[in-house]
């Protein structure tokens, strides 16, 4: 950990329903950084991603400063059921410098989804579906990853590749936050974050 922080949270609370999911919440990810985002279902983890990505302000206090951009995938993949997997990624706005099907055949082959690059989505299994929406992370510049829930539905192979793209990207100069019930293999050199309800982070 070194320079400035490509994003950093300061003091963060927020209120969904009436109730309080956390406060006095604080942290910055640096160029190198992977970060395990946990917490109990309902602990506001998707809420604080949302936020950082500055998708959602709703029942928001504090200060989000972002020095980079960033890439946000949420456990609910943008796939276009109508559109094949290479058409998908092809017009998705993150992977505008890589509009070439090489670059996105090796994108959805390193997913597991060779062969599928041109079957409708809506014919995929909801596993394949969230492949498609992960093949972004091999064709985006954003050097900030923020990834809510990345492995689900995914198979035990598919979560080693997605560890190993976590480690490679930050070897780059990436950082990567990720929410996640899982645990990561221990050669991933992840940090942890907690959400503590209620409680001061």
């Amino acid at each position: 950990m070194s320079g400035s922080p490509m994003l950093e949270a300061v003091d963060l609370e927020v209120e969904r329903g009436g109730r309080q999911l956390f406060s006095g919440f604080s942290f910055s990810l640096f160029a190198g950084d992977i970060v395990h985002l946990r917490g109990e279902n309902g602990a506001g983890k998707t809420t604080l991603l949302r936020m950082l990505a500055g998708l959602s302000r709703y029942g928001f206090d504090g200060v989000v400063r972002r020095h980079s951009n960033s890439l946000f995938l949420g456990h609910q993949g943008a796939v276009k059921g109508l559109l094949s997997p290479r058409e998908n990624l092809h017009w998705h706005p993150s992977c505008e410098s890589f509009r070439d099907d090489q670059a996105i055949e090796a994108a959805l082959a390193n997913v597991g989804l060779y062969g599928f690059e041109d079957v409708p989505a809506a014919q995929l299994s909801a596993g394949q579906q969230r492949r498609v929406n992960l093949a972004r992370l091999y064709l985006t510049q954003k050097p900030v990853w923020l990834l809510d829930e990345p492995f689900t539905a995914i198979d035990p192979q598919g979560v080693m590749r997605l560890e190993q793209r976590f480690v490679e990207h930050a070897a780059q100069g990436g950082a990567v936050l990720l929410s996640s019930h899982q645990a990561l293999d221990p050669a991933v050199n992840a940090q942890l974050l907690d959400i503590l309800p209620g409680e001061r982070s």
